[in-house]
């Protein structure tokens, strides 16, 4: 089970996956909604914020 980083909702299809940009270890979830919105994530790991 995936979670979006953003919005915390469940995916399935229709996602992206991709290691922090700023640590490398954490892992970012972006559902397709959130990524069209440029809605902010914040990793994991670090608590680096993204666009």
């Amino acid at each position: 089970m995936k979670n979006c980083t953003s919005c915390n909702v469940e995916v399935v299809t229709n996602y992206t996956s991709f290691k922090c940009p700023k640590c490398g270890h954490g892992k970012i979830v972006r559902c397709d909604r959130c990524k069209t919105t440029i809605k902010k994530y914040k990793c994991p790991e670090c608590k680096f914020i993204g666009p």
